[in-house]
């Protein structure tokens, strides 16, 4: 009797041998789509992916087994298929088994303007056709990790008793004090009728789950944000995810310490889980990859201040480095290029650079005993520069009070922040992780738009 199997579950099988001996044959059912067709006229290959499993499963089919032979041969790439066949291992070939069909039924066929085919197709094609991206190689991969890695955020977090929060998407604040958020109406003659203020969606949680950590001590939240920047770079969109967990009792080392913690399981946790698809980034995307995340893994975590980095990349600059932005001087934000000479041609590995000047970073970060700088930190990795971000909060309602009033910000509408100073305030810290660009590092995907299932980015809206 025929079983339902899925290709993932037979894969499984070959490796650990727990359902089939070696030179068993067991009828089983499959369905799944075709990716690819092709026969000599007498016998005919199928490779079936069913969506459970990176690699496909190889379907025979013979003239003299199956009645329709001819009309299977024409079934087209991308139709969906229901078969039933012998499953048999083939530990000789390239692929650990293959099932020899007894049965073939065509469940949906694809019409003759069907736009993937058998070739290699551009990324910015793709993006064209987003719905249907994912039956491609490299987005199958990229999806499939995309939702590993999200389990991996919340197995770390979990693990270490974490509680997971979730933050308002419309909000009446903006936590970076920016302004570039998108404004939510429901009447262009009055903006504010429904909430009888201004809206907007949220830019980050931070503000909020500050709120829980100062009860639950350890809480994260890990969810969609939103920026009204019109900036097409392959690192911005205006719609992303974001980790940003918060810590109480907790300074800006503990802070860094939870950082490197953190980025070693997530890529721990891929390369166990997603071993498949990793292998795949590494042949077709970026033949550095595992290297240089196995190199992450094993580093020491440098910690460098935002000074000593000024005074290396001006050394650089007088030693004939060229940069595109050569104008380097303290008080400076770091570009990309800056960040990546640091970690790549200084540490040669990742690095935390700490105590940024106060005039470039958040109201919200812990003044220093300098009065200049403030307990912040960034992340800096080779190949990408920026991928995670922190600071130590200000906890001194006095001295967040006058930060605020330095900046020119209004308090009304964030007093209950400033609450949480008065009432039984302590010092905490925190960090902010662009989910999407950890994936991008992950995968070697250098575009945003190519690790969202469906992109938001100015003057696209399609999907």
């Amino acid at each position: 009797m025929e079983e339902f199997k899925t290709v993932r579950e037979l894969y499984e099988t070959c490796r650990f041998g727990d359902t089939f001996e070696k030179e068993s044959i067991s009828d089983v059912k499959l369905e799944g789509w075709i990716r690819t067709n092709r026969n000599n006229g007498s016998i005919g290959f199928i490779e079936l992916n069913d969506g459970t499993y990176f690699r496909n499963a190889q379907l025979v089919y013979d003239k003299e087994v199956i009645k329709d032979f001819d009309v299977v041969s024409h079934f087209k790439t991308g139709a969906a298929i229901f078969i039933t066949g012998k499953f048999v291992l083939t530990p000789e070939m390239k692929q650990p088994f293959e099932i020899q069909v007894k049965a073939i039924e065509l469940e949906g066929d694809v019409s003759e303007d069907y736009p993937l085919q058998k070739k290699r197709h551009g990324f910015e094609f793709l993006r064209e056709i987003a719905h249907l991206r994912p039956r491609t190689n490299t987005f199958n991969a990229v999806f499939r990790l995309r939702s590993v890695l999200s389990m991996a955020i919340h197995e770390f977090f979990q693990s270490q008793g974490f509680i997971y929060v979730h933050t308002p998407i419309i909000t009446g604040n903006d936590a970076e004090g920016a302004g570039e958020a998108f404004s939510v109406v429901t009447s262009d003659k009055d903006p504010n009728a429904f909430f009888g203020k201004p809206a907007s969606l949220s830019v980050s949680g931070q503000l909020q789950v500050e709120a829980f950590a100062l009860a639950y001590r350890d809480v994260y939240t890990f969810g969609p944000t939103f920026r009204a920047e019109k900036s097409n770079t392959v690192r911005h969109a205006s719609e992303f995810w974001m980790i940003e967990p918060e810590i109480a009792f907790a300074d800006l080392e503990d802070d860094m310490d939870l950082i490197e913690d953190c980025v070693r399981f997530c890529i721990k946790y891929v390369m166990e889980n997603c071993e498949e698809e990793m292998n795949f980034f590494n042949t077709m995307i970026d033949t550095t990859l595992i290297d240089r995340l196995t190199a992450v893994l094993n580093s020491h975590f440098a910690r460098v201040t935002y000074t000593e980095a000024i005074e290396e990349l001006q050394k650089a600059k007088a030693n004939g480095h060229k940069f595109e932005n050569e104008n380097i001087y303290w008080g400076m934000d770091l570009q990309s290029e800056h960040e990546r000479y640091i970690t790549e041609q200084v540490i040669k590995g990742p690095v935390f650079l700490t105590d940024y000047p106060k005039d470039i970073k958040a109201f919200y970060m812990r003044l220093n005993d300098d009065g200049k700088t403030v307990a912040a930190c960034d992340l800096l990795v080779p190949a990408v520069g920026e991928l995670v971000g922190g600071s130590q909060r200000e906890e001194r309602y006095d001295v967040l009070l006058e930060r605020m009033h330095e900046l020119g910000m209004k308090t009304e509408g964030l007093e209950w922040y400033l609450d949480l100073r008065r009432y039984g305030g302590c010092k905490h810290a925190g960090f902010g992780i662009g989910f999407d660009r950890l994936l991008m590092y992950l995968t070697g995907m250098a575009n945003i738009r190519d690790v969202q299932p469906f992109p938001r980015t100015p003057n696209n809206l399609k999907f």
